[in-house]
């Protein structure tokens, strides 16, 4: 989303891990739901990882037990734990705000993803 900036991708071997960053949220979205997509090459984006405003998260059948998102209100931040990495996380991620009253569990598919406006996203490259 405009604003939003991603941070913390990196070149890593298969099993370690990462955590990415998405910043600032606003604070006229810091009550809306919020998720992590990805695009892998020559592939359509996929949202892997959604938190709702009560805290409830939903995550990508692919990631699940590995990834975890959470937010830092004090620092208007989103994160992405990632661990026990994957060749095939490999991917630029991107964050993003979603519209308030989204069942997160509808964000967790492949796209397309229309009318969302992707940021610069951050790079994650994962070798085995």
């Amino acid at each position: 989303a405009q604003g939003l900036v991603e941070s913390g991708g990196a070149s890593v071997q298969a099993g370690g891990s990462l955590r990415l960053s998405c910043a600032p949220i606003t604070i006229s979205y810091s009550r809306y739901p919020m998720a992590w997509f990805r695009q892998a090459p020559g592939q359509a984006h996929e949202g892997i990882a959604a938190l709702d405003t009560d805290g409830s998260t939903v995550y990508a059948d692919s990631v699940k037990g590995r990834f975890t998102i959470s937010k830092d209100t004090a620092k208007n931040t989103l994160f992405l734990q990632m661990n026990s990495l994957k060749p095939e996380d490999t991917a630029m991620y991107y964050c993003d705000y979603l519209a308030r009253g989204t069942t997160i569990r509808t964000m967790i598919r492949r796209g397309p993803f229309e009318g969302r406006h992707w940021g610069q996203g951050t790079q994650v490259t994962v070798s085995s």
